[in-house]
């Protein structure tokens, strides 16, 4: 195992957590709501809906980016690129103010995007960096340093904020400045990333036209797909599991605010320290999930999940939902860490970048299942977060009884053996 690169590549993790923390659960997303689009009726469903479009674009350009960065060895270009263009619009939401709703969503589809692209390509990564079940451990590793980012880049908002209301200025005047810190700590933190992570992968001969020989690429994936079946099963669980934790990534603080009456500081605190347990579950479960198995630990964090969102449906004050945020914590690390690991696990050496592009085409797909779901819930209900939390669990459930028929072993020996073999 090589340790500064290891480092280096769970540093990208700590960089890029910033932007789901402070953008997409804590700040951005309520004040979107309520600020931006004025607390209309429709608030909740044209956030859910904006980050639906970006999700389905990168659902539509992974699998492609990712055949593309395995044929020309492009992995770590093409994620300087992503990482310049999420940095750029992250900051570009600063422009976002009153009424300002079509260019609240045109930039938050944007850098949505961009992050998303550049969090299929990191992942793609950790098969050079660990071998069997080490991943799980690694993979551990980066996620615990990512919810550790997040409590940076909140707890460098949150001081700011904290001080902004003391001076009495409003949320339009300092939302936007959380937004340019966001960007900055982002654009800092991920340098160690391109100093010392190295591209392994060697350009095939012959790859010929960049578009052309990534969509023959892309063919290719989904036909071999078919013959990997525990892969093709788990990624179908991911859609479902999935779609429950993206619903309660991106609503987290609107929920709270407008089920549970948090203010902004509240909210940011809460985030803070959920950080904290999530870093704990990213970190402890790798080792988990080395010892239990892959399937084991996932099966474990989804039933926490389910706890989880019952525990938030029935919570009328602070004290019950300030544990359930907690096991959101537990639960968000762990499961995030496991699901990454097993994908790993479960795609053919040599072609990680294009297995790990249909992982993000099935996580960007319960991206829009989930939040949509939850937004279109709340539209038809007059306003129901409780309805909308509670019918969020069902995707657990699914998830529980789809990962069942997974057999971590078999898949690895599919993923091991020659094309032919594993048909």
């Amino acid at each position: 195992m090589r340790k500064r690169e290891v480092w280096a590549w769970a540093m990208y993790d700590f960089a890029n957590s910033g932007y789901t923390t402070v953008v997409i659960t804590a700040v951005f997303s309520a004040y979107f709501v309520a600020e931006v689009a004025g607390n209309a009726p429709w608030a909740t469903l044209a956030w859910t809906a904006a980050l639906a479009v970006s999700y389905a674009l990168v659902m539509l350009t992974a699998p492609v980016l990712g055949a593309w960065a395995d044929a020309r060895a492009a992995k770590k270009i093409l994620l300087a690129a992503s990482t310049l263009g999420c940095v750029t619009f992250t900051a570009g939401l600063a422009l976002a103010g009153r009424g300002d709703v079509a260019t609240g969503v045109a930039l938050i589809i944007l850098s949505n995007f961009f992050f998303g692209t550049g969090e299929n390509l990191i992942a793609a990564f950790l098969p050079e960096l660990a071998e069997g079940e080490g991943m799980g451990r690694v993979s551990g590793w980066g996620w615990s340093l990512g919810y550790l980012g997040g409590l940076v880049s909140l707890g460098a908002c949150l001081i700011y904020v904290t001080w902004a209301q003391g001076q009495g200025l409003p949320a339009t005047v300092f939302v936007p400045v959380t937004m340019l810190i966001t960007a900055a700590i982002f654009a800092a933190v991920s340098l160690p990333t391109f100093l010392w992570l190295k591209e392994r992968a060697v350009a095939q001969p012959g790859a010929g036209l960049p578009v052309r020989a990534a969509f023959a690429r892309l063919r290719e994936t989904l036909r071999s797909a078919g013959h990997y079946r525990d892969l093709r099963r788990f990624l179908l669980c991911l859609v479902f599991c999935q779609a429950g934790i993206q619903t309660v990534i991106a609503l987290a603080a609107i929920y709270a605010q407008q089920a549970m009456g948090f203010t902004t500081r509240d909210t940011l605190l809460l985030i803070l320290v959920v950080n904290v347990t999530a870093a704990v579950g990213a970190f402890a479960f790798g080792y988990v999930q080395d010892r239990l198995g892959h399937v084991r630990t996932i099966v474990l964090t989804l039933i926490g999940w389910i706890i989880t969102v019952l525990l938030a449906w029935r919570a009328e004050g602070p004290a019950l939902f300030w544990v359930a945020a907690n096991l959101v914590g537990i639960c968000l690390g762990s499961s995030q860490s496991a699901g990454r690991a097993l994908v790993a696990y479960l795609s053919p050496p040599g072609r990680q970048a294009e297995f790990f592009g249909l992982w993000g085409l099935a996580v960007k797909f319960s991206s829009i299942l989930g939040p949509l779901t939850y937004g279109l819930v709340t539209w038809l209900s007059g306003g129901d977060h409780r309805l909308a939390i509670l019918i969020t669990g069902a995707y657990f459930v699914a998830g529980i009884a789809i990962i069942e028929g997974v057999d971590a072993a078999r898949g690895r020996a599919a993923a091991l053996a020659p094309d032919d073999a594993a048909r």
